[in-house]
């Protein structure tokens, strides 16, 4: 069954809407979502305006929420990335700014060099690259980096909490 079919704002009986926070809540960090939670999501979608909310870009959210063929942006009607920076409604962008273009190239040039050293200096069990990661509403910063696999990213969880708890 399609997920695809978009119910009109004012047909829905209740009129709220509902925002579902991605990591940790619709899928686990950065992996799919089920297709039993997509279609619950069109359930409760019958009723009431969904949205998505997470502090990835939208591609990565895309591919967490992209499920059975049906692309995330037409599984809901909000759909709220970069920690709401970067918003759609019914499919369409609205309008966004951009952290550099508030803070200015060179502020953030010398921002990610004094993370870039500070990540540099500290002995933690793995590293794997992309470290800083830019996005238009903030800076994502990973010790361990962006390319960790699953079980690198759980055993440096535990790693933080008994040496940084």
């Amino acid at each position: 069954m399609s997920t695809t079919a978009v119910y009109e704002f004012a047909d829905r009986p209740v009129k709220k809407l509902v925002l579902f926070d991605v990591d940790g809540t619709l899928s686990l960090a950065r992996q799919s979502a089920t297709q039993e939670m997509m279609d619950l999501l069109r359930e409760v979608r019958k009723k009431v305006v969904i949205g998505f909310v997470g502090g990835s870009d939208f591609v990565k959210i895309s591919e967490q929420l992209t499920v059975g063929g049906v692309k995330a942006i037409d599984a809901f009607d909000y759909g709220f990335a970069e920690n709401g920076l970067i918003a759609y409604r019914t499919g369409k962008q609205l309008a966004s700014q951009s952290f550099i273009g508030w803070v200015g190239e060179e502020k953030y040039k010398k921002l990610v060099n004094f993370i870039l050293h500070y990540v540099a200096d500290i002995d933690i069990p793995i590293k794997r690259g992309t470290f800083v990661e830019f996005r238009n509403g903030m800076i994502n910063v990973s010790p361990i980096g962006r390319n960790a696999t699953i079980q690198e990213r759980i055993e440096f969880e535990k790693y933080d909490k008994a040496w940084f708890s």
